[in-house]
């Protein structure tokens, strides 16, 4: 059956829905370790010219394909040009693909809450603890069920009823978690005499002593890649949510204020947890990417803090799992919208046939960590699992792919002034159209080129 398509109720709803997307776990446990690995300030200039330019292009461009078809990307790009249907299943399948490992993922954080909010915070420093947590064969899977089940039963409601209306208390009570423990980070006087206010210099001055051209170019590609978990494009994240966009609403406007929030919050991700790695682990802690970062390195950080760590460490993964939960909301919703408008299936059927998808799947995800162990080496160098292999093809290749193929299909086939038009169809004006129509035609599908080549190590 084909449901009458639903909308936002108006620009911050959908402004707020887009950065709860964006906010997420990438933003806190990979922003912080690329910030102190690429130099502190050096990364963050970057990191901001790249959000003005690079970001600003691809956000404009997928909101407006969202709402000039009023379509999920699955079929979106077909619609806007018949033979470019082929990026929206590429954009379909990194949801898709996203969904149950980030889900597993959500379900690790619960349990770190839990620990922590039943007063056994200090048990997750130790050594052995997440380690002997993501082996067991059952306890993974059933964190992985209930938050599951959590974002499912939200996105079952719908979009204002349950998008909508979550992403309108969820954000606001992050954004006032997420200052209020970046400003205690900043208070913390810690071992070997060192403050937080000396973390915070670590990560805001910029460095550049001792790095080369070459240097300085890995920390522009890791920025860029840093923008995919950002700003959530590449993903069909942003053509869906723009599907339900107003045709009367601003949409230069509600851009804007998505690219200030997520620049904001991931600037405040760093905050909040460089300076208090520093203070008890010094420059080595901030080694710490990913899962390391979250599961090993803070809850060490927390039991260093005495009786106040595990209220700290309590409020930390609450906030953590919040920012998990909105954005696990718009990866499934983008996979049930497309389902919807490909197949005319209700959202319920939807919903529910994709949930017990992403589960049957997670359920192998956890399995890889003991019954399904094994170790693969990607062409990016790394060392992977199940999860990790998952993660790769889908951030790692997909997302540039359909990067490059949405800045080939505005900039060269239907043309710029096909979101141009979309995006001032009220009258507002469209700031930055010079630099945007130089970077959707040359700079943006240059870089992501260079970008998946890395990926693919290729150019090293």
């Amino acid at each position: 059956m084909n449901e009458k398509r639903s909308s936002f109720s108006g620009s911050l709803g959908f402004v707020l829905a887009a950065a709860g997307s964006a906010v997420g776990l990438g933003n806190i446990w990979r922003f912080p370790y690329l910030a102190a690995k690429d130099g502190g300030g050096l990364f963050l200039v970057v990191y901001i010219i790249l959000a003005l330019t690079f970001g600003f292009t691809l956000i404009v461009s997928e909101v407006s394909i969202g709402r000039k078809t009023k379509q999920s990307a699955l079929t979106a790009y077909g619609k806007l040009h018949k033979k470019s249907g082929w990026i929206g299943v590429f954009a379909s399948l990194v949801p898709f693909m996203i969904l149950p490992y980030y889900c597993i993922i959500g379900g690790w954080v619960l349990k770190y809450f839990t620990a922590f909010l039943t007063g056994a915070g200090v048990r997750t420093a130790e050594d052995s603890y997440f380690t002997g947590f993501i082996t067991d064969y059952t306890q993974p899977i059933i964190f992985d069920f209930i938050f599951l089940a959590a974002t499912a039963y939200i996105i079952y409601r719908g979009v204002n009823k349950g998008i909508e209306n979550i992403s309108k208390v969820l954000m606001p009570v992050l954004l006032i978690m997420v200052i209020g423990i970046a400003i205690f980070s900043l208070t913390i006087h810690g071992v070997e005499g060192r403050t937080g206010i000396d973390g915070l210099k670590v990560y805001v001055i910029p460095s550049i002593q001792g790095k080369s051209a070459h240097d300085i170019f890995i920390v522009v590609l890791d920025a860029m890649g840093q923008l995919f978990y950002s700003i959530s494009v590449a993903m069909g994240i942003m053509v869906t949510y723009g599907s339900y966009f107003k045709d009367e609403n601003n949409l230069m406007n509600s851009v804007n204020q998505i690219e200030f929030f997520d620049t904001l919050v991931a600037f405040l991700a760093g905050v909040m947890i460089i300076p208090a790695v520093y203070v008890f682990m010094g420059e080595s802690g901030m080694e710490n990417s990913g899962p390391g970062l979250m599961f090993v390195a803070l809850p060490k950080v927390f039991t260093q803090m005495g009786v106040a760590g595990n209220i700290i460490g309590c409020i930390f993964f609450l906030m953590v799992l919040l920012a998990a939960l909105t954005s696990a909301m718009s990866v499934l919703e983008t996979v049930v919208a497309s389902l919807m408008d490909s197949f005319g299936w209700s959202r319920s059927k939807a919903t529910i046939i994709e949930s017990v998808v992403a589960f049957c799947i997670g359920i192998i995800i956890c399995l890889g960590y003991n019954v399904f162990y094994f170790e693969l080496k990607l062409p990016n160098g790394g060392t992977a699992q199940i999860l990790d292999i998952m993660d790769y093809i889908s951030n790692n290749i997909f997302m540039p792919v359909v990067a490059i193929g949405t800045c080939v299909l505005i900039g060269w086939i239907v043309k710029p002034e096909t979101v141009i038009s979309e995006a001032t169809k009220n009258g507002e004006k469209f700031g930055r159209k010079g630099l945007y129509l130089v970077m959707i035609k040359f700079i943006a599908p240059v870089l992501l080129s260079i970008l998946l080549l890395g990926s693919l190590g290729i150019v090293k």
